[in-house]
């Protein structure tokens, strides 16, 4: 089940995101991810949609979205590879119109996941949006489900 997001979900959503992260940007040194994480739950989190995936009472997953944008995607790592990542994907191109996602370069997973379920690379920025060296591919999908 899918609901909107609220700041009292941001402590689940702010751990769901570290351990995801940990599980799958391996590139992050951990100090990188010390620096994001209060960042994330103090101002991203208050500047996008976010909707999270419900399953027998406990949220196992979000998507965050800004216009045409997913601006994060995050699956509790106990829980990647069952579904869910493609439930919110569906969810936010069917109902929220969204269509583009900027991943990073070295996050195989998430370019491969992104690619399976129709995105495509359009594009390619040196630097992360901190202005980091960490290399962005701009993806879009081919079209709105």
């Amino acid at each position: 089940m899918l609901n909107i997001a609220t700041i009292e979900d941001f402590p689940i959503l702010i751990n769901i995101w570290e351990r995801s992260v940990k599980a799958t940007h391996d590139f992050l040194p951990i100090e990188e991810i010390d620096i994001l994480k209060p960042l994330i739950l103090n101002e991203y989190f208050h500047h996008v949609l976010l909707y999270k995936f419900i399953q027998n009472g406990k949220v196992l997953g979000f998507i965050g979205t800004s216009d045409d944008n997913i601006e994060m995607l995050f699956i509790d790592p106990e829980f990647r590879g069952t579904g869910i990542g493609r439930v919110l994907i569906d969810f936010a191109q069917s109902e929220l119109g969204i269509k583009k996602v900027d991943v990073n370069e070295q996050n195989y997973q998430a370019v491969g996941f992104y690619e399976k379920v129709g995105f495509r690379v359009i594009g390619r920025s040196e630097l992360d949006n901190q202005g980091k060296p960490y290399p962005l591919l701009h993806m879009q999908a081919d079209e709105v489900r």
